[in-house]
């Protein structure tokens, strides 16, 4: 038998239908997906503009120990500079992201301190977030009601830029701001539709590592940065 080639399915799955006594398995299954009539989850935020949503997304951050810092495009680089010194002098990881070219942030991001990640070194990457202070991201899709960064991983954005260095900051355009994870997944499903092909790792980061396992006592950077902040960008 050749790899990858599957034998005896129908057989198989016919089975499986006559052990749990039900109908065997029709040839003719559709696809489309199932359509509820009620779908208040929708709802949520629904009304709500830009600014109210930003609004929503800073209350929320309060509740997640991250700082936000609003700027425009033009003032972004110096903003991200100066958060780089607050965050604690040292080594920096950076995924491969034709925005920080976009966002003009070119000179920051080619210092000597700055690695950019390439996946043609493998393993070497993780070992230079592992000792990185800082780690910077662009959000992908960025969630109000959480404020929760949603980024698509891949081999040039590596989930362990997010995960492995000791602080975190977070470049959130305005643009990229909704409701809830309902939009999100909606969002998801539009590109599936549309042919694109979407990262098998979306990551989902809400400020610093948490947790409270331990007799509901909060600890922060147990199994991550212990500082996040992060810089929405409201004009581009």
């Amino acid at each position: 038998m050749n790899k990858g080639t599957i034998t005896n399915r129908e057989h198989f799955l016919q089975h499986i239908a006559k052990s749990l006594s039900r109908k065997p398995r029709r040839t003719d299954v559709t696809l489309e997906r199932p359509q509820r009539e009620y779908r208040p989850e929708q709802k949520v935020f629904a009304t709500k503009s830009a600014d109210e949503l930003l609004a929503i997304f800073k209350e929320a951050c309060q509740n997640i120990h991250t700082e936000v810092i609003e700027t425009t495009s033009n003032q972004l680089k110096d903003v991200l500079t100066s958060q780089l010194v607050t965050h604690g002098e040292g080594s920096i990881v950076i995924p491969k992201d034709e925005r920080f070219r976009q966002y003009g942030l070119s000179t920051v991001t080619e210092e000597d301190t700055v690695h950019t990640w390439d996946a043609s070194i493998g393993k070497d990457n993780i070992q230079f977030a592992e000792r990185a202070q800082t780690g910077i991201m662009f959000s992908d899709i960025t969630l109000a009601e959480s404020a929760t960064m949603v980024i698509f991983n891949d081999k040039d954005k590596a989930r362990s830029i997010g995960l492995l260095p000791k602080t975190f900051i977070g470049v959130i355009p305005q643009s990229t701001i909704v409701p809830r994870m309902t939009q999100a997944s909606e969002i998801i499903d539009q590109k599936i539709e549309q042919g694109e092909t979407i990262a098998s790792c979306v990551n989902f980061i809400s400020g610093p590592s948490n947790s409270a396992d331990i007799e509901y006592n909060l600890v922060v950077g147990v199994h991550g940065p212990v500082q996040a902040s992060y810089i929405v960008v409201t004009d581009k």
